[in-house]
């Protein structure tokens, strides 16, 4: 099967969605939160990010990459993703890092989300063949015609 023009534009449409539910979970979990606490006790500061502010975050984002995954595939739900959060965490790093090692963070964020966006959304993918029994992928965004390539199962 061929890519048509319409199955492409509704995959990067989905790929806007999902770029776009992305930067609301970074948004919604880590992007107000500026204040870094200090413990009474030892003087030391930590943050600006709780652990249940991350967990909470990670959690938004794995809901996002599975969804993703099914419906427009990990080829478009993994750059949209990547790109997209490690964006909006090094904007917001650049502008309050004045050691430099705000590029560091942004490398490691990068990396963790290339791999956690493509581990997660090959399983929505794999689920949504599984669903679909096996139909070409694509999910419901391309309805199932997009790249001539069969789902595993």
């Amino acid at each position: 099967m061929t890519v048509t023009r319409s199955a492409f534009a509704r995959s990067g449409i989905g790929a806007l969605v999902v770029a776009a539910a992305t930067a609301l979970a970074w948004w919604a979990w880590l992007g107000r939160d500026t204040t870094y606490q200090i413990d009474p006790g030892t003087g030391v500061a930590s943050g600006p990010y709780e652990p249940w502010q991350v967990a909470g975050c990670a959690l938004s984002l794995a809901l996002v990459a599975l969804v993703g995954g099914w419906a427009v595939g990990p080829w478009w739900t993994v750059p949209a993703m990547t790109i997209t959060f490690t964006a909006a965490w090094s904007l917001r790093a650049a502008g309050s890092d004045e050691s430099g090692l705000w590029l560091v963070g942004a490398v490691l964020v990068l990396g963790g989300m290339a791999l956690g966006s493509a581990l997660v959304s090959l399983v929505g993918w794999f689920l949504g063949g599984r669903v679909s029994g096996g139909r070409v992928s694509g999910g419901w965004v391309t309805g199932g015609r997009s790249a001539g390539h069969r789902r595993p199962g």
